[in-house]
């Protein structure tokens, strides 16, 4: 079991953005910005979507399950970064078992859900008259309720072999924030069990899913294509551009940070690049699945009047 692992190590020390305490001022700022942006933001949209009857559809329910999990993610990593600007730089074995969890949790929960968003508008606009019954309720639970067990379960074995671990130092994590591939190298037991379990990850939620988004998307644009009329392309595929946009800021950060060759400079630039998706995606989300959606602005007005021009 972990009762003999980690024998000299309790915590672990993270890297630093900057030692320039106005850099570090600035950058807490930038942070806690993002992090109220994006819990509130990411809080909108839940509960539009919840008190407006008419958003009830399965793509809204995919949205809310996005903002659910954007909560989490900037919930999990931002706090810590907040807390590493202004104290001393370290996490206890405990809290980054903890984090590694939650954020691993969550990064394969939004990688599948993604896969899932891209389903269900290849359903909708090439299979329209099959829609409803593709996409029906118990359906949309049943591919949720995957998203979050498959995520789940993935993390909980790799939790499993990294508690198996030893820690006997150096205890310095080349990271802002505790993640798996920067700390297995800390270990000193083998870690080729556990390099396997993260490539077998990466190529799973990574580039499979990677893969299924582009195919569906291939089928969407083929069929937006073969519409005659400019203002049904138009409105065809406003149903999905919003999707498409998260999905390719996303999808090119974890591409450069865990498939691109790993170079040192790579890495080093990798490190920065990972922040995006745990706290700027996060907060970049609700604007753009609200700007650029004309029934969640009109539900947004209707939550707060003084939003309307």
């Amino acid at each position: 079991m972990a009762s003999n692992n980690h024998s000299s190590v309790t915590e672990f020390i993270l890297q630093r953005f900057s030692e320039n305490l106005q850099v570090q001022i600035l950058i807490f700022s930038l942070f806690l910005g993002l992090f109220i942006m994006a819990f509130i933001g990411n809080s909108l949209i839940i509960t539009v979507i919840s008190l407006n009857p008419g958003l009830h559809t399965p793509m809204y329910f995919f949205l809310t399950n996005l903002a659910l999990l954007d909560i989490f993610f900037t919930c999990t990593v931002v706090p810590k970064l907040l807390q590493n600007l202004i104290t001393k730089s370290t996490i206890s074995y405990g809290s980054c078992m903890a984090q590694i969890y939650f954020l691993t949790w969550c990064l394969g929960a939004e990688l599948l859900l993604f896969t899932a968003m891209a389903y269900d508008r290849y359903a909708a606009i090439c299979q329209p008259l099959h829609y409803n019954t593709i996409m029906s309720k118990a359906a949309c639970c049943l591919i949720a309720s995957a998203v979050w067990a498959i995520s789940g379960t993935n993390i909980t074995m790799h939790i499993i072999m990294t508690a198996r671990l030893s820690f006997c130092g150096p205890n310095v994590i080349d990271h802002f924030f505790c993640e798996i591939p920067p700390l297995l190298p800390l270990s000193c037991s083998s870690i080729d069990v556990n390099n396997a379990m993260v490539a077998a990850s990466d190529i799973f939620f990574a580039v499979l899913n990677f893969l299924l988004v582009l195919l569906s998307y291939g089928f969407i644009i083929s069929s937006i294509l073969k519409i005659r009329s400019k203002e049904g392309k138009k409105k065809a595929f406003s149903t999905c551009s919003s999707h498409l946009i998260v999905v390719t800021m996303y999808y090119c950060t974890v591409i450069y940070i865990y498939i691109l060759p790993a170079s040192g400079q790579a890495q080093k630039k990798g490190k920065f690049a990972s922040v995006f998706y745990t706290a700027v995606a996060p907060a970049l989300n609700p604007l753009i699945y609200s700007l650029r959606n004309k029934d969640v602005k009109i539900a947004l007005t209707k939550l707060c009047p003084f939003l309307r021009k």
